[in-house]
C-alpha cells in the first residue's frame, strides 16, 4: 500500500539519537552511527521524529506495510523487559552515603599530586614537565551524573562537561584540556538509562546559571545515547546555552 513513512537521509544524519528518543513506537534504532527505520510496520507517520537538528528526516509517501499497533506494543514491551533485565536502575541511598556528599575541591596552584609516588620511584621520568607530576584538574565531587545533587552549589554559574566514562580512559590530557575550569559530571549511554540522564540534566539545567555545555564522547555509535539526553535535556528545560561536542577516537586521538 501507499501511505506516509518516515525517510532519513544518512548523508545528513551524524547519529546524534534525538529521533531515537523522539519516536514513541521506538521505530528508530542507531545502527553504525546512523538513525535507521528498524520496519515499516513500527512507523505510524505521523513525523514525531521530524524535529532533527540536521534536517535529515521527512515524511514521504512510498509503498510501505501496514502500521502494526499490536506489533509496537509487543517492540516495546520487549524492550523494556530487556532494559529492565540488563540494567541497574538507580535508586535513591536512604543511608545518606558520605561518599555522595556534594563537596567543591580547592585547587593550589602548583600543587604536586606525584611527589610521593616519585620519590618512592613509582614513574621512570626524563623530562621537566613529567618530574614536576601531573596535577588533577577536578573541582568537585561526586562525578557520577547519577550521583550529583542538581541544587549543588559548584553548579551555580558553571561551564559544564559532560563526559562519557570512557573518554577520561582513552584521551591522555583528559584533565588538562577538558575537566580544567569545568564542573564535570560522567556517565555510559550504553550501559545506563537515557532517559534518566535526561531528566537529571533538565533539572540541573533549570535549577542553575550553566554558562556553557561540552560533551566528550567516544566514537563508537553506543556512544551516541549521551549527546541526545543533552540535547533533549536543554529542549525540556527550555535552556540553551553555548553548546560544544568533541569526540575520542578509540586509538586517543581526537576525531
Amino acid at each position: 500500500m501507499i501511505r506516509k513513512i518516515v525517510h532519513i537521509n544518512e548523508e545528513k544524519c551524524d547519529g546524534c539519537g534525538i529521533c531515537v528518543d523522539a519516536c514513541h513506537e521506538r521505530a528508530i534504532e542507531i545502527v553504525n552511527g546512523k538513525a535507521k527505520l528498524v520496519s515499516d510496520t513500527y512507523c505510524d507517520g505521523l513525523g514525531d521524529c521530524l524535529n532533527c537538528p540536521q534536517g535529515a528526516i521527512e515524511i514521504i509517501e512510498r509503498e510501505a506495510g501496514a502500521y502494526d499497533d499490536e506489533a509496537v506494543k509487543r517492540r516495546i514491551e520487549d524492550m523494556d523487559k530487556f532494559k529492565k533485565e540488563t540494567k541497574e536502575e538507580g535508586k535513591a541511598m536512604p543511608c545518606g552515603c558520605p561518599g555522595t556528599m556534594a563537596k567543591k575541591i580547592e585547587r593550589k596552584s602548583g600543587l604536586n599530586l606525584s611527589t610521593k609516588a616519585l620519590k618512592n620511584d613509582i614513574c621512570d621520568c626524563n623530562s621537566k614537565e613529567e618530574q614536576n607530576g601531573i596535577n588533577s584538574e577536578l573541582s568537585q565531587w561526586p562525578v557520577q551524573l547519577r550521583l550529583v545533587n542538581p541544587n549543588a552549589p559548584y553548579f551555580e554559574g558553571a561551564n559544564l562537561l559532560i563526559a562519557a566514562d570512557c573518554t577520561a580512559y582513552a584521551y591522555a590530557n583528559f584533565h588538562r584540556d577538558f575537566i580544567k575550569d569545568h564542573i564535570t559530571v560522567i556517565g555510559c549511554p550504553k550501559l545506563d538509562d537515557n532517559d534518566y540522564y535526561r531528566e537529571k540534566l533538565a533539572e540541573i539545567l533549570k535549577s542553575n546559571n550553566i554558562k556553557s555545555i561540552t560533551v566528550v564522547r567516544m566514537e563508537v555509535p553506543c556512544c551516541s545515547g549521551i549527546v541526545s539526553s543533552v540535547k533533549n535535556a536543554m529542549l525540556q528545560s527550555q535552556t540553551i546555552v553555548p553548546y560544544r561536542e568533541v569526540i575520542v577516537g578509540i586509538n586517543g586521538e581526537l576525531i
